[in-house]
C-alpha cells in the first residue's frame, strides 16, 4: 500500500457547534476508496504529527471530516480557508463490516457520532442513537434524518432529546435489531458492549490518539483478547473497528 501523503482541496470548512467543524475535501482518486469506519491522517501546517480524523461521509470525489478542536493542531485546522490544499493519508484503518439483510443500530457519543453517518447510509432502515453532554454540542441530526435513519437523541443534562444515556434507548431497541455498531468514548463503548453481550453482535470503533496512522509509532496500542489471553494491538492497523468481544475494557 502506498502511504504517501496526497493533496486534497478544502471545498468547505463549516462550524457545526462550539469547537466542532466540518470539512469537505476533494480528491477524485482517493475519495472513492473510502469505506465506512475508516479514518484519515491530516498533515497540519507547522506540526510534526498528523491528526487522525474519522470519515464522516464520502462521495466519488469528496470526503467529509468532522472534528473537534482539542489543541493547537486542530485549532490550526479550523482556521484553514476554503480553496486551500490540505495533505492527507487516506483512507486508513479497518472499518465496519456490514451485512446485507441485517438491521443495524448505530450508537454514537460526542465526536464519535460523525463516522456513523457514512456507516448508517450503507444499511436499510437503520436505527441511530446519538448522545451528547448538552444541546450546545449536538451535531448532524438533520443529516441523519435526511438519510432516512430512525433517529434518537440523548443528552446527559436533558437539555435536548431524552435525558439519559444512549444505552437506555439501546436496551429498548434490542428486540428489533440484528447488530450494533458504536463509536464514542471508552466508558460508553464498554456500556454498549455490556448491553449487547449474549444478545446481538456488536462492533466498536475505538477513539485512540494516533501518531502515524500506519502502525509505525505504536502510540495507539490497545489491549485486546485472543484465546483468553491479553495482547497489545495497534488501533490504526487492526482497527479502529473491532468486534466488541475482542476488546479488553478492563475490570
Amino acid at each position: 500500500m502506498n502511504y504517501d501523503t496526497q493533496p486534497f482541496r478544502l471545498l468547505e470548512n463549516k462550524k457545526l457547534a462550539d469547537g466542532i467543524y466540518s470539512w469537505t475535501v476533494e480528491n477524485k482518486t482517493l475519495a472513492p476508496l473510502a469505506k465506512c469506519g475508516q479514518f484519515v491522517n491530516v498533515k497540519v501546517p507547522s506540526r510534526t504529527l498528523r491528526r487522525p480524523i474519522s470519515i464522516c461521509d464520502a462521495t466519488d470525489s469528496t470526503l467529509r471530516l468532522v472534528f473537534q478542536v482539542k489543541g493547537e493542531g486542530t485549532r490550526l485546522m479550523s482556521e484553514l480557508k476554503e480553496g486551500e490544499q490540505v495533505e492527507l493519508l487516506a483512507p486508513l484503518g479497518h472499518g465496519f463490516e456490514l451485512e446485507k439483510g441485517k438491521r443495524y443500530c448505530f450508537v454514537g457519543g460526542g465526536i464519535g457520532v460523525p463516522p456513523l453517518l457514512f456507516a448508517s447510509k450503507q444499511t436499510e432502515n437503520p436505527i441511530v442513537i446519538t448522545g451528547f453532554r448538552n444541546k450546545e454540542l449536538v451535531i448532524l441530526q438533520e443529516d441523519f434524518r435526511e438519510s432516512g435513519a430512525q433517529l434518537y437523541l440523548t443528552t446527559d443534562d436533558g437539555s435536548a432529546g431524552y435525558h439519559g444515556f444512549v444505552t437506555d434507548i439501546l436496551r429498548e431497541k434490542l428486540g428489533g435489531i440484528d447488530a450494533v455498531c458504536a463509536c464514542g468514548p471508552m466508558p460508553m463503548l464498554r456500556a454498549v458492549a455490556d448491553v449487547c453481550r449474549g444478545r446481538v453482535s456488536c462492533q466498536v470503533s475505538l477513539e485512540e490518539r494516533m501518531g502515524c496512522g500506519i502502525g509505525a509509532c505504536l502510540v495507539c496500542s490497545c489491549k485486546t483478547k485472543e484465546n483468553n489471553e491479553i495482547h497489545m494491538t495497534q488501533v490504526c492497523r487492526r482497527g479502529p473497528v473491532y468486534n466488541a468481544e475482542e476488546v479488553f475494557f478492563g475490570g
